[in-house]
């Protein structure tokens, strides 16, 4: 007799509204790909400094149950997020489009309490508490949002320091000048009276 159950296996749709309510109670896997836009994730849309034609990210996610010894088979979701957005650049002030690849292996739990008793020494693994109605969206736009670089900028060369910056793209001029002294009207006043 073979115990080991086979789990019907459930194509997730590519439709972003799909991917809001997904049931991860359900004792099934899940598999799907697909492409989102940047305005399909309106926290990341704000963000943004523009929105180009090749703006937007992959994603590829699959869920499955791994046995664990001494307990039920934990439930695993493996997503895998790759794409662009257009940020400031903070050297030069201009757009800038950033390349992001993330990889994130999560544990799926039953309530909030497991989730805050989830060893925090494992960092491969993040702790998620699966629902009936899971939103399966806003975690990737949760992902790509801690994935973004806290000092955007283009690669080194790629760009001059803005102008206004007080880099040392300055010109020498300006270093070099000195700000008028307020005292020389009053010695002016003094020498016409």
């Amino acid at each position: 007799m073979n115990r080991n159950q086979v789990l019907p296996q459930i194509e997730l749709s590519a439709d972003p509204s799909a991917l809001r309510r997904v049931d991860l109670c359900a004792h099934q896997a899940y598999t799907g790909h697909g492409f989102l836009s940047i305005t399909d994730m309106p926290r990341l849309l704000e963000e943004t400094s523009a929105v180009g034609d090749n703006d937007g990210f992959h994603w590829k996610l699959e869920t499955n149950f791994e046995k664990s010894p001494g307990a039920e088979p934990r439930q695993i979701m493996n997503l895998e997020l790759k794409g662009q957005i257009h940020l400031v650049c903070q050297r030069c002030l201009r757009n800038c489009p950033i390349e992001l690849a993330e990889k994130r292996r999560y544990v799926m739990l039953g309530s909030e309490d497991k989730a805050d008793a989830f060893s925090v020494e494992n960092d491969e693994e993040e702790p998620l508490v699966a629902s009936q109605h899971f939103n399966i969206l806003e975690t990737m736009e949760d992902e790509i949002l801690l994935s973004l670089p806290l000092i955007p900028k283009h690669p080194d060369g790629a760009c001059k320091a803005h102008a206004s910056s007080f880099s040392a793209g300055a010109d020498e001029s300006d270093a070099l000048e000195k700000p008028e002294n307020p005292f020389n009207i009053l010695k002016n006043m003094k020498k016409n009276s």
